[in-house]
């Protein structure tokens, strides 16, 4: 902990729902990393939220929501099919973990 100016500052992780103490951190912050790659992909193609709710099924307010952060209600399986609406193959790869003094983890990426 880092202390400056009277604030008491604490060193982040790279999950902030997990600093934050909030429940089921780990799956939110899988959420994010997708939905995030879902808005590059948006922004990459030159889409708009509501030609995006049209090759996903659901209304663009829900897009913006989901965008805005608000995917809360959302199953990592449900945000695949929207990945896999915008033409996005989706590879899962297990392998051991990097190191032994961190602790396994989920990483998003790109191709």
């Amino acid at each position: 902990m880092n202390k400056g100016r009277g604030i008491e500052m604490q060193d982040a992780s790279e999950n902030i729902f997990a600093d934050l103490g909030r429940p089921a951190a780990a799956e939110h912050y899988v959420k994010a990393q997708l939905v995030f790659q879902m808005q590059q992909i948006m922004k990459a193609r030159k889409l708009t939220q509501s030609a995006v709710a049209a090759l996903m099924g659901i209304k663009q307010p829900d897009v913006s929501n989901m965008i805005c952060g608000r995917f809360w209600g959302y199953s990592i399986d449900r945000i695949f099919s929207f990945l896999q609406a915008l033409d996005q193959d989706i590879e899962i790869v297990i392998k051991p973990k990097a190191s032994q003094e961190q602790a396994a983890r989920i990483i998003v990426k790109a191709a």
